[in-house]
């Protein structure tokens, strides 16, 4: 079915479809849509971070930015959801045109820039939220908050949506929010991780509980650069990585019409990149650190092959889109049948 229902979304402009396809997802909720379109999840229940995922495969966050849609997705079978990213006020993001499909390359570019209702809005939403399984809350920091004050919005935010979800993904690796790649320097970043692991532990204190909070990386580094800011993560005491976000490079998609429009790029001419970087995570913060792996998954096969890598859970977005819910129940049968297999 979705293969037909996606024929009509790419006849709007992408920003449009986004609406459409969630607003029709959400109220076809009562009548079993999302579980048509998803068919029987899957229980392969993966443990992690002191939290029990139903299954390894996740929804990335930047498809529900407001957590507006969090019920009709989980049905879709993922094992955990962030919605995200979220700003302490609510701001428009940069101006339309800000997504563009490269539908030859299985890609997306997109320069919204942390467009979201507000993380006062989220955590509404994520006290409504009856889905069971994992949600996490993907937080970010203000456009007009300069990069040495930038600490402030990610606690702001954290102390908000620690008791309403299960985990915090920090996230100082879009390119579509100026400087804010400079988080990731590991000045800025050691002074980061040490702020929030702070509050953090006050927050589990205070809720009689620990969540976990996860770095959100780039995959645009030089290694030398990579392998300084891995070595201040797991050295910080924070809980775990995704890597990674959109890159800013183009190869692969050179030539189409969209590709010098700027913003992130995110789809299967991403796998490489992003798994190179997963790759040499692994090998810094070594066999027990949690990492989730995201980018440039399109079939079952890029998931087990994030899993070799060193992924202990993966996230999908772009091929999502293109793929629709069979991805995820194939992305769940690659990585248990590659299970026994070793990590590259």
């Amino acid at each position: 079915m979705y293969p037909w229902l996606r024929q009509g979304l790419f006849l709007l402009p992408p920003e449009t479809a986004h609406e459409v396809a969630l607003n029709t997802l959400s109220a076809g909720r009562f009548i079993g849509l999302p579980r048509l379109l998803g068919g029987c999840g899957e229980s392969k229940p993966v443990e992690l971070m002191g939290l029990t995922f139903p299954n390894p495969v996740g929804l990335a966050a930047g498809l529900d930015k407001n957590g507006d849609h969090i019920d009709a997705l989980g049905q879709l079978g993922f094992g955990f959801i962030e919605v995200g990213t979220v700003t302490p006020k609510p701001q428009p993001g940069n101006p339309k045109p800000r997504m563009f499909r490269l539908p030859e390359h299985e890609a997306l570019i997109n320069r919204l820039g942390f467009n979201n209702k507000g993380v006062d809005h989220l955590v509404e939403r994520l006290k409504h939220a009856r889905y069971d399984g994992i949600i996490g809350a993907n937080i970010g920091k203000q456009k007009d908050t300069p990069v040495d004050q930038a600490a402030g919005d990610y606690l702001t935010c954290l102390d908000k949506v620690y008791p309403y979800c299960d985990y915090v993904t920090v996230n100082i690796s879009s390119p579509n929010t100026a400087n804010l790649r400079e988080l990731q320097d590991t000045g800025h970043l050691r002074e980061l991780l040490a702020e929030l692991t702070a509050r953090r532990d006050r927050l589990a204190t205070e809720h009689d509980g620990h969540r976990p909070v996860l770095i959100k990386i780039a995959p645009d580094w030089e290694d030398p650069a990579l392998n300084a800011s891995l070595e201040v993560i797991g050295e910080s005491g924070i809980d775990g990585v995704i890597a990674t976000n959109t890159t800013l490079a183009r190869t692969g998609v050179n030539g189409h019409r969209h590709a010098n429009e700027v913003g992130g790029l995110s789809g299967a001419p991403l796998r490489s990149l992003a798994d190179e970087v997963l790759k040499r995570a692994r090998r810094v913060l070594g066999s027990d650190f949690p990492i989730i792996g995201l980018g440039g998954i399109t079939r079952g096969e890029d998931a087990a092959a994030k899993q070799r890598a060193g992924a202990d859970l993966v996230q999908l977005y772009t091929g999502f889109i293109y793929r629709g819910p069979a991805l995820i129940a194939e992305c769940i049968r690659a990585w248990h049948l590659d299970a026994p297999q070793q990590r590259a």
